[in-house]
């Protein structure tokens, strides 16, 4: 094939490759917006929490509290967590919480108990500076004794070090 051959044939396929990107698509029409659901809300009509929430609110179902390594301070993508929990327990002067901290593997045993008590208390005291009561919060410390992961790796590891938020009084 001569060289003459060849421009003529690559500038053809060019054309056709722009041509069949030119092509306008027929745009159809948007879908009519759906209405989004309402995020999830105490059900009692004036707005406060009531016993069955914490089984069917999206907020309070999450009871856990992480940490970083070493760190006994509340990360801020858990505040959230913690401020559904100290409205619920101003809605609900009755309700009891208690504040299980806990601490992986590594250190000291009287460490990670040491640990997991100054992460209940890092919990404890921003369920009450969100309005929650000290005469309903306790903190109790495991350590590293109730892992909820037994491997020894950083994954594991993250989700030990917690704090859990358990009912005891609805």
């Amino acid at each position: 094939m001569n060289s003459s051959t060849r421009v003529l044939l690559v500038s053809m396929l060019s054309v056709a490759v722009l041509a069949g990107c030119s092509k306008k698509v027929k745009e159809e029409p948007a879908p009519e917006p759906t209405p989004t659901p309402a995020p999830t809300a105490p059900v009692a009509d004036d707005g406060r929490y009531g016993p069955e929430d914490l089984d069917t609110d999206a907020c309070l179902r999450q009871r856990v509290v992480y940490f970083d390594f070493d760190q006994d301070a509340l990360k801020p993508e858990f505040q959230a967590i913690v401020a559904c929990h100290a409205k619920y327990l101003v809605d609900r002067p009755s309700a009891r919480i208690t504040l299980q901290g806990n601490a992986d593997e590594r250190g000291s045993r009287a460490y990670n108990q040491a640990l997991g008590e100054r992460r209940g208390n890092a919990v404890n005291s921003a369920l009450q500076a969100a309005g929650g009561s000290a005469s309903q919060l306790e903190v109790v410390s495991y350590g590293e004794e109730r892992p909820v992961c037994t491997e020894s790796t950083e994954a594991c590891w993250a989700q030990n070090r917690r704090v859990e938020i358990v009912y005891t009084a609805r």
